[in-house]
């Protein structure tokens, strides 16, 4: 095509071979990772008779009741109890952090640099080696270890990094224009924090706090030698398969990731409707 003595191409509607090569890559990213899952709710369906492979004799949901059976070898329900009220607190704890670490960092202090080195270098470590420090510091102390003591400490260095990094990255958008304007109305240090800085920051937090609450949730190598005589939902399973296999860890497996989809489809629902309130909010001001 020639247009003012010039010869352009046309533009094809036909996609480079590049968009084919990267969405098959995509896809097969895809079924690697959700693939092994899939079929564990699949084979958690399995018939009375069948085992922990395909073929599948039959369908029933016998699995999911063995799991309330009384005289079981593990005591799923307790220990899914466990693991829950662990993780809750420990969210809370490193949203309190994260908040407050986030909030102290916005302005450059002396040694900062070295205060986020230290807390975040529990990273660099094997989870099993500092739950071992963890559980040999609290026998050289004398103290017994347990589900809300030497558990909750370990994990709380692995959520508290991530929950540091993940509230520096929400902090760093956030506009001090609306802190300004509200001092500059006569809001106190308390009122800006309350009405102003932790309602712009609450989607954002809520983040932090599923984060943390998932970590905690499955994690398996700091706990294990800082629990003490009760085990989380992880150990318990662990114990399970080393003991025994049945498509009743398929259940197990299928209903804690249900419930996991719950809570994460929830809190993301409720940014949605934060970050469309806040949108309708700021066109309605401008």
């Amino acid at each position: 095509m020639m247009i003012g003595g010039q010869s352009f191409r046309p533009i094809s509607d036909r996609r480079p071979w590049t968009f084919y090569a990267l969405g098959g890559l995509f896809a097969a990213y895809m079924l690697f990772l959700y693939g092994p899952m899939f079929v564990i709710y699949l084979l958690s369906f399995q018939g009375e008779n069948g085992g922990v492979t395909f073929p599948m004799v039959g369908t029933s949901t016998v699995w999911f009741q063995d799991i309330l059976k009384r005289g079981q070898m593990a005591n799923i329900p307790i220990s899914f109890g466990r693991s829950i009220s662990l993780a809750a607190l420990v969210s809370c704890i490193t949203v309190v952090f994260a908040v407050a670490a986030g909030l102290g960092f916005r302005r450059k202090f002396p040694g900062s640099g070295f205060v986020f080195y230290i807390a975040v270098a529990s990273l660099v470590m094997p989870g099993l080696l500092i739950g071992f420090g963890i559980g040999l510091g609290f026998q050289f102390l004398g103290l017994n270890t347990s589900l809300f003591t030497s558990a909750l400490g370990a994990q709380l260095t692995w959520t508290l990094p991530f929950g540091l990094f993940a509230m520096f990255a929400v902090i760093n958008r956030f506009n001090r224009a609306w802190e300004e304007a509200a001092a500059d109305l006569g809001a106190s240090a308390w009122q800006r924090l309350r009405h102003v800085t932790l309602p712009i920051l609450l989607p954002g937090i809520l983040g932090v706090a599923m984060g943390a609450l998932t970590l905690s949730y499955d994690e398996y190598a700091r706990t294990t030698l800082t629990i003490g005589p009760l085990n989380t939902l992880p150990l318990e399973l662990y114990a399970l398969i080393s003991s025994a296999t049945s498509p009743t860890l398929f259940a197990i497996g299928t209903l804690t990731t249900t419930a996991s989809f719950l809570i994460i489809t929830t809190t993301l629902i409720l940014v949605f409707r934060m970050q469309r309130r806040r949108s309708l909010a700021n066109m309605k001001v401008g």
